[in-house]
């Protein structure tokens, strides 16, 4: 009987809800673990100029909101590159918060709420009202962090906000089993390139190496540039069969690339070292692991992965 009650008054307040975020004049979305839309609210529809019975994804979204002018005032000349920033926060922890403005003037708080198989529902409150004193103040608070979780050359998470991800990571290991690879990636014959092409040609390369990254991996991956040509990558509830066929799919990737245009037939490799996170053992402890394995590869020839 309890079961069964419960059961009933589970279903009467996800019906109650539903008519709720339909009629809430709140931003109500839903994302599943491959960051689609699977439920937008009218008002946001609205806002975005979305149709609700077309898939969407998050990053297709935010390209038509660029295109077309609509919902989201994105501050780009390059929706791709703003696009791997914007990455490298979202979906990484398990809540967030943040303020963003909208084409129509609207002024709007957002929060994210993730669960632990990656489903994210986003709510965004209209704070237009608010002074316009300590908005200023707080886009410069919000500035600032963005600036300090992102690489200024690549985009992508910086080596302080990955290292946070890792610690997130081997914490919820440990607190609820759940697996997470962790990748050292590591340019080839980097110094070569710069000596060859000079240093501009060189950040080229990582740049281009970093978006060709990016469009292979989910929302909860972890993805960050740690130092020079040095990147970590986490694989969040991944087997160790699943990491490694995500890395050589990466390393086939980067193979096929030609990321000078200005040099057609230049092509480059990389290199990985592979681990699976040990509860046992400290953040710093797993990537040394992970960089022995890089290190093995390296000594193999290099263009392959290893296993710690």
């Amino acid at each position: 009987m309890a079961d069964s009650k419960g059961i009933a008054v589970s279903s009467y307040f996800a019906e109650d809800l539903a008519r709720l975020y339909e009629q809430s004049p709140l931003h109500v979305v839903l994302y599943d673990p491959q960051d689609m839309v699977r439920y937008a609210n009218p008002s946001h529809c609205i806002d975005f100029a979305m149709a609700r019975d077309v898939p969407i994804s998050w990053s297709d979204m935010m390209r038509h909101s660029f295109a077309n002018k609509v919902g989201a005032a994105i501050q780009t000349d390059d929706i791709e590159a703003w696009l791997i920033s914007a990455k490298a926060r979202r979906g990484k922890l398990p809540f967030r918060c943040f303020e963003t403005d909208l084409r129509n003037g609207r002024w709007m708080y957002i929060t994210e709420t993730m669960d632990e198989q990656g489903w994210m529902l986003s709510v965004g409150f209209d704070i237009t009202a608010l002074r316009t004193n300590d908005r200023s103040l707080r886009q410069a608070r919000d500035g600032a962090l963005r600036a300090a979780q992102v690489d200024t050359l690549t985009g992508v998470s910086s080596r302080a906000h990955v290292l946070e991800q890792l610690d997130l990571r081997l914490n919820q290991l440990r607190s609820n089993q759940q697996p997470c690879g962790l990748v050292l990636l590591d340019l080839d014959y980097f110094k070569k390139i710069n000596d060859t092409y000079g240093h501009n040609a060189g950040d080229e390369v990582l740049q281009r190496f970093a978006r060709l990254v990016v469009s292979s991996l989910g929302r909860n991956d972890g993805f960050g540039r740690i130092g020079g040509e040095e990147f970590l990558l986490l694989f969040p509830q991944a087997t160790p069969a699943e990491t490694e066929a995500k890395v050589q799919a990466i390393l086939e990737l980067v193979r096929e690339s030609s990321p000078l245009p200005e040099v057609p037939r230049f092509h480059h490799t990389c290199s990985a070292g592979l681990t699976m996170l040990d509860p046992a053992l400290s953040s710093i402890e797993n990537m040394r692991n992970a960089d022995r394995a890089l290190y093995a590869a390296k000594g193999a020839g290099r263009d392959r992965l290893m296993w710690a």
